[in-house]
């Protein structure tokens, strides 16, 4: 890890719309990752970047399929199932990154972490907007740890198999728990 400077925790989509039981794209076990999460901003303080996916007004190309199927994601980006759980209120001093991609990573962020930074990244869903910031900013150069305890996938089958694929990008991509993390 040379000539990383000092890491960024990325909380990916910590919103409603993934922790609310009814909805049909509630993370399993998205409770369990709030205590991890919040604890990991602690340490990180001021180098803390909270993201939200939001469907925003244009679905161009395989978006206008996607937006078929999930239909009922398609709502203005002001809903309040887009906004965050109360708890991730509390996590970052800096204003949120409202994004209409999976993948997190990108000009904004790296207009803010630099273009090759340290990320750990922790969040929702472990096999969809984690491992898009993952992949992407791996290829771009960045190092990205991925905080297992502090990631909730849809189900536990795909969380593992999320988990196990970035595994497979090491040393670009090491996945971690917070306990190591927080020593």
């Amino acid at each position: 890890m040379s000539g990383f400077d000092l890491p960024w925790l990325v909380v990916i989509d910590a919103q409603r719309i993934f922790a609310d039981p009814s909805s049909p794209w509630c993370a399993h076990d998205f409770e369990a990752v709030v205590g991890p999460i919040g604890r990991l901003s602690e340490r990180f303080e001021d180098r803390v970047l909270v993201t939200r996916w939001l469907p925003g007004s244009e679905h161009p190309g395989a978006w206008a399929d996607y937006f078929d199927r999930w239909s009922f994601a398609d709502r203005p980006d002001d809903d309040p199932c887009f906004d965050l759980v109360d708890a991730a209120r509390g996590w970052s001093r800096r204003p949120g990154l409202d994004l209409t991609t999976f993948g997190k990573w990108g000009p904004r962020l790296a207009g803010i972490t630099g273009p090759t930074p340290h990320l750990v990244l922790v969040g929702v869903a472990t096999d969809c907007c984690v491992i898009s910031t993952a992949l992407a900013a791996a290829d771009a150069g960045a190092w990205v740890q991925v905080v297992s305890d502090g990631c909730a996938g849809s189900t536990p089958e795909n969380q593992a198999a999320a988990l196990r694929l970035m595994g497979l990008y090491s040393p670009q991509i090491e996945i971690t728990s917070s306990s190591d993390l927080l020593g």
